[in-house]
């Protein structure tokens, strides 16, 4: 067919994703639609992935505005599981807080913040064995939180001082730790992903009872690791949890440019033959709840399940980034699914499990040990302040046995540090 021949046809369009607020306007989340709290269904665990796919497009919520538990995804937690996970929650914002404000006093280069976003970290590792691995991306500190790892030790990872656990080989904020279950945070996206499946293949053909999970965010889901990933899991039914934590932002960019005009991103396991939830993000009991029942899926052998935490970032991407100039300022206010650790806190008072003296109490308790622990962590440095680990240890750590030709690089590096006088 010749052009002439189209020429009764519109010329071709092509789509650009535009955000539906800049700043200046007036945030109004109107839209989005909110079904109740305890309206969708909970499959039986056995239950085959072709039988649920409405649950792509809902929302597994547990606590509804009155700060009720209600509905099939209720586990009945008792009293002081909830609030273990809502300590954890405060603490996480407490240390988010202290050490935004080193890295503003120049203490650390770098910082990303969890704000608005802890049950998904959170919800999800209380409900996670202790040996479980996690391969998490930046925004999950909650989870090393919630498993007790030393608050200390991830400060000085941040400040890649002489007492940091990875000898300053990683940026800040990109922990790990073998111990907790913690796997390497990469700044790559999506690199997670596929080592999360080759994790949860091996604990398979090992035949062990340990499962894996992993995050990313939803612009990650954009990249081929991702789908790699979900093609190697579908294959081998990996034991695996795939969190994708939908916070409606990227860097800058909205998650139109991930696909979210199309539809939801839990969606993305339909295709694949595979378990998909969509969950209210900031409910940390509906999180639970959710990644329990996919642990239970994965533990006996039904596969791989994907879960969107649908969220929303409150504060900026990162300590480099300011997000008043890409997006109104009324967003984090207008979002309709409110602050996780309020919700928590009052669905406790609810309850008669808590009060607000309480929490003022543990709040000012929170920031104390974090404020601290803050102190303890500088004694060993803070980036800048000179050379934290010995020149040769730049060698280490790669090779179980360091080769030969490194050892005379390595002496070679020492014998011209000796005659600089450094």
């Amino acid at each position: 067919m010749s052009e002439r021949d189209r020429a009764n046809l519109p010329p071709l369009a092509l789509h650009v994703p535009e955000p539906r607020f800049r700043p200046g306007d007036e945030a109004d989340f109107s839209d989005i639609v909110v079904p109740p709290a305890g309206a969708t269904r909970r499959p039986d665990t056995a239950d085959r992935a072709d039988s649920f796919h409405e649950l792509a497009y809902g929302l597994v919520r547990v606590l509804d505005d009155e700060g009720n538990a209600v509905g099939p995804w209720d586990l009945r937690l008792d009293a002081d599981a909830k609030r273990r996970m809502l300590r954890a929650m405060a603490l996480t914002r407490a240390f988010d807080e202290r050490m935004f404000r080193a890295q503003r006093q120049g203490k650390t280069s770098f910082y990303m913040k969890s704000t608005g976003e802890e049950a998904v970290s959170i919800g999800a590792a209380s409900a996670l064995a202790s040996d479980d691995m996690c391969f998490p991306s930046y925004r999950q500190q909650g989870i090393l939180i919630t498993r007790g790892y030393p608050i200390v030790s991830m400060m000085n990872q941040i400040y890649s001082n002489k007492a940091d656990p990875l000898e300053g080989r990683q940026l800040p904020i990109m922990y790990s730790s073998k111990e907790y279950g913690f796997f390497s945070i990469s700044g790559n996206l999506a690199t997670q992903y596929p080592q999360a499946v080759g994790w949860a293949m091996a604990s398979a053909a090992k035949g062990d009872t340990r499962i894996s999970a992993t995050w990313c965010g939803e612009g990650s889901t954009a990249e081929g690791d991702f789908h790699s990933a979900l093609t190697f899991a579908t294959v081998y039914k990996a034991p695996v949890i795939f969190n994708v934590v939908n916070n409606q932002w990227a860097i800058s960019s909205f998650s139109g440019f991930a696909g979210a005009e199309a539809t939801t991103f839990a969606a993305r396991a339909i295709g694949y033959g595979i378990a998909g939830l969509r969950v209210d993000g900031n409910d940390a009991l509906a999180v639970y709840a959710a990644t329990q029942w996919a642990a239970e899926r994965a533990r006996t052998n039904q596969g791989p399940t994907l879960i969107e935490h649908f969220t929303y970032r409150a504060e900026g991407h990162s300590t480099s980034d300011d997000p008043t100039a890409y997006r109104s300022a009324g967003e984090p206010n207008a979002w309709p699914l409110g602050d996780p650790i309020r919700r928590l806190k009052e669905h406790l008072i609810k309850l008669g499990e808590w009060d607000e003296e309480r929490h003022a109490a543990q709040d000012l308790e929170l920031a104390e040990l974090v404020k601290a622990s803050q102190k303890e962590a500088e004694k060993n440095g803070i980036l800048g302040h000179g050379m934290h680990q010995p020149f040769e240890s730049m060698f280490e750590g790669v090779f179980e046995t360091i080769p030969w030709h490194l050892r005379e690089q390595q002496q070679q590096m020492l014998d011209e540090q000796k005659a600089a006088g450094l």
